[in-house]
């Protein structure tokens, strides 16, 4: 089975850290947000994907060959990016007719049992209640079944928001509908979406079905990256011990990290030859080979390669930075 999964965004709410590192490779709870998402497929028995890639996409081929060498990629450059049913219509020469297709958001991490919906008769939507969902395309339902799609509704119609987890039975249809959409250059704020495109699907007789998913990790803004992080770790941490390091649980640190006299967590990750010696970090994440000393980090992201000694107690400082503080 194929995934197609987009991340061809540039990550303007993630600035300064994507302007030197695609929003997908940024490390949350130990990993790449990419890396979390190839691990979930791989294990439910998807075994090949169609990437769409643009803003730093040789940085992406080079992660995932580095690895995940048998997972089997295709690339699709997205240059122009006209929204996310542009994506997938520039993918539609990888879909197989007779093959289900699972769509995935490249910048959410989701954990929820997809074998039941795999091996389901039917398409089904991924949702999640929300309290807004004017920031969501949202699922009118009944009886189990989707009768409407509508993105970003300015009223409320429904709180079920749809959290990007697409599983297809049909894709020549859907593959159908997206040609028709771009043809009539049909679009919603600008953009050719997939969510016009699904309703029109239902409109051709599609049946469309939800499931839930409550472990649905948004990665689109420095708080809730760090909020991703936190939530992440709670389910699974490193364990371990080093002299002069008090850690506090639950964190993430890298094998290859040096630390000395410092406190760690809780909810913080550290990353690959990260150095940290006379500090506190708390509900942070702090980049590879960064160097923090001689400070009191909380609720902070320190991008790779950059260096943070003094006395500030919040920040977010991008890749290849230095700061000091007397």
């Amino acid at each position: 089975m194929r995934a197609i999964i987009p991340v061809a965004g540039v990550g303007s709410r993630l600035r300064p850290f994507t302007f030197t590192l695609p929003k997908v490779l940024l490390n949350v709870a130990g990993k790449p947000i990419l890396g979390h998402i190839l691990d979930k497929i791989i294990g439910d028995g998807i075994n090949e994907a169609t990437i769409v890639v643009g803003h730093m996409s040789e940085m992406i081929q080079e992660f995932l060959e580095a690895t995940y060498p048998d997972f089997r990629v295709q690339y699709v450059e997205q240059e122009e990016r006209m929204g996310l049913g542009h994506a997938i219509y520039l993918s539609r020469h990888t879909i197989v007719d007779d093959e289900p297709l699972l769509i995935i958001l490249g910048d959410t991490i989701f954990d929820v049992d997809l074998g039941p919906v795999l091996s389901g008769d039917t398409s089904a939507l991924g949702v999640k209640e929300v309290d807004d969902p004017r920031r969501f395309g949202v699922a009118v339902v009944n009886d189990g079944v989707i009768t409407k799609l509508v993105e970003k509704p300015e009223q409320l119609i429904s709180n079920l928001a749809v959290v990007g987890l697409y599983f297809l039975r049909h894709p020549r249809l859907l593959v159908e509908c997206l040609e028709e959409i771009v043809a009539r250059d049909v679009r919603t704020k600008g953009e050719y979406q997939l969510t016009d495109a699904l309703q029109m699907m239902i409109e051709r007789g599609e049946k469309l079905r939800t499931f839930r998913v409550d472990g649905w990790y948004d990665c689109g803004k420095p708080e809730t990256l760090l909020s991703t992080n936190k939530s992440l770790l709670m389910k699974n941490s490193t364990d371990r011990r080093i002299d002069g390091v008090v850690i506090d649980g639950p964190v993430y640190i890298s094998p290859s990290a040096r630390l000395r006299n410092c406190v760690i967590g809780p909810y913080a990750t550290v990353g690959d030859h990260a150095e940290i010696s006379e500090a506190v970090v708390r509900d942070s994440i702090i980049g590879e080979h960064a160097k923090v000393s001689k400070v009191l980090l909380d609720h902070s992201i320190v991008g790779n390669d950059s260096t943070v000694v003094g006395g500030f107690k919040r920040m977010n400082v991008g890749d290849s930075s230095e700061i000091e503080s007397e």
